[in-house]
């Protein structure tokens, strides 16, 4: 049974799957002072506009207020919904929770620091119902330090020439997505920033509109260093894994047989010296030899592993709390 989002003291999940218009799918990690304000300008934005809606709030394991601040709101709010993990599982799964748990036709995400503007929600529908199945937002105008611009300006750049999809800003909380497009792409580890490219890959139609982008008012950025070494890492995992067009094997199967070749070939000078009656000496090329071959072998098997790895992949359990 898929999960549903439900306000505290609602005895059990709604049975079936109800359609509404709209889903707005909001993860957060210790962000109680936004929250309020949060859905306040999210209601005020859907309300004259859209038929039916629901604001879905992950709690990604916070440990200030955002839990209770949650319940405060759903309680004043039967179009809010949330749920809370037991711990910090990243915002990959927090989509991916939101996404199987909405019910909206189309499904917008957002962050939940007040950077994003609900009001530019409107105009991502519109432009979804131009025919596009997923509309990022870019922050063409960015008010982020310098230390967190220049690196990103880096990563579109670099993922928009392997994915082959020209986007200038693919890690935008801001997106619209129709809801079936969102439900059919898979959330894990970090996949959150590629969703445009994974997209892409899969036959559907990405494009971009510019959003405005406010100052960060209230706490601190939840990302840290590490975010830039594990951006590269996931981009060659999902690369590998979704893009369709290179499979592990092919790839590192090539550089062993490459190494194997040259090794074996310099075996066969060996062996041909040895058949012709000429005595094998110990030379440095024998070794040199050797230790092609063995990475011609080392190669080949993590090619093979790497297939098991896309063959085998899987979501990660996640806990949740029992009283939400």
């Amino acid at each position: 049974m898929p999960l549903v989002f439900r306000p505290p003291g609602t005895s059990r999940p709604r049975k079936g799957r109800i359609s509404v218009d709209v889903s707005v799918v909001v993860p957060a990690y210790n962000e109680a002072d936004s929250l309020p304000e949060l859905v306040e300008r999210v209601r005020a934005a859907l309300a004259p506009r859209v038929s039916s809606w629901e604001i879905l709030i992950v709690d990604d394991g916070s440990t200030d207020a955002t839990r209770d601040v949650l319940k405060s709101l759903a309680a004043r709010y039967p179009e809010l919904g949330y749920r809370s993990f037991l711990r910090n599982y990243g915002k990959s799964a927090a989509l991916a929770i939101g996404f199987e748990s909405a019910q909206g036709d189309r499904i917008v995400t957002m962050d939940a620091d007040l950077q994003d503007d609900p009001d530019e929600i409107p105009m991502l529908l519109e432009k979804l119902d131009q025919g596009w199945d997923l509309v990022s937002g870019w922050k063409r105008v960015r008010h982020d330090p310098l230390t967190k611009r220049l690196p990103s300006r880096l990563f579109n750049s670099v993922t928009g020439s392997v994915s082959g999809l020209k986007l200038h800003d693919f890690n935008c909380g801001l997106k619209a997505y129709r809801g079936d497009v969102a439900r059919d792409l898979p959330l894990y580890g970090e996949l959150h920033r590629f969703l445009p490219a994974v997209a892409h890959w899969r036959g559907y139609r990405v494009t971009e509109m510019p959003v405005r982008h406010h100052p960060r008012r209230h706490g601190s950025s939840k990302f840290g260093s590490s975010r830039f070494v594990n951006g590269f890492l996931d981009l060659l995992t999902v690369t590998f894994v979704h893009s369709g067009r290179l499979s592990p094997l092919h790839v590192f199967g090539r550089i062993g047989l490459l190494f194997g070749l040259v090794g074996g070939g310099i075996f066969t000078g060996f062996v041909v010296s040895w058949l012709l009656g000429h005595p094998i000496h110990t030379r440095p090329i024998f070794f040199i030899a050797l230790i092609l071959m063995i990475l011609a072998i080392q190669f080949i098997s993590l090619g093979l592993l790497g297939e098991l790895v896309v063959k085998g992949q899987s979501r990660p359990v996640i806990a949740f709390r029992e009283d939400d």
